[in-house]
């Protein structure tokens, strides 16, 4: 890591000391698979009926290193009009994150909430220019709460685990 100047051009020193401290990086964002489709080209540029947008969000992670983890964020959108499918575009986005000294409580919340969130501006921009690209206006996704979705996930689980009552979790279309 490049050594950073203090105000007085002295290198400040990064890690304050503390090399055992949470250390989180992002070594590298990527698109693992992206398709487009347009089954109803060139008939739908002529529809006039405005089409219902199913979005879908998937997140996953794994481990392919010594403190390196990839976070997948997988996003389907359908965009279905009376006449048929307009179009459908299917991303996997996904980052390569380097943590260390992350409490073993704290890595799922990161790896399933705060990774999602750092990854989901880039994702939603590629969206919006493949369905361009695919000749229809942008599609902006709304912003998502990764975390409040995490910590409703979670309640889930544990309410199934006990017993308790579970409640439906809400979809994001």
């Amino acid at each position: 890591m490049a050594d950073e100047q203090g105000d007085n051009g002295a290198p400040m020193d990064l890690n304050n000391g503390a090399g055992n401290g949470p250390q989180v990086g992002v070594i590298a964002q990527y698109i693992k698979d992206l398709s487009f489709e347009n089954p109803a080209a060139p008939a739908v540029y002529q529809w006039q009926s405005q089409p219902q947008m199913d979005v879908q969000v998937n997140i996953g992670a794994v481990n392919v290193g010594t403190d390196v983890h990839e976070v997948q964020l997988k996003i389907d959108v359908t965009a279905n009009a009376d006449q048929g499918t307009a179009f459908r575009v299917e991303l996997l986005y996904a980052g390569l994150f380097a943590l260390r000294n992350i409490p073993d409580e704290q890595l799922q919340p990161f790896l399933l909430a705060e990774g999602p969130r750092l990854l989901f501006p880039f994702a939603r921009q590629i969206i919006a220019d493949t369905v361009t690209h695919g000749g229809f206006p942008p599609l902006l996704l709304d912003p998502i709460d990764f975390g409040g979705l995490y910590m409703q996930r979670a309640a889930q689980a544990q309410a199934e685990a006990t017993g308790g009552q579970v409640g439906e979790i809400t979809g994001l279309a």
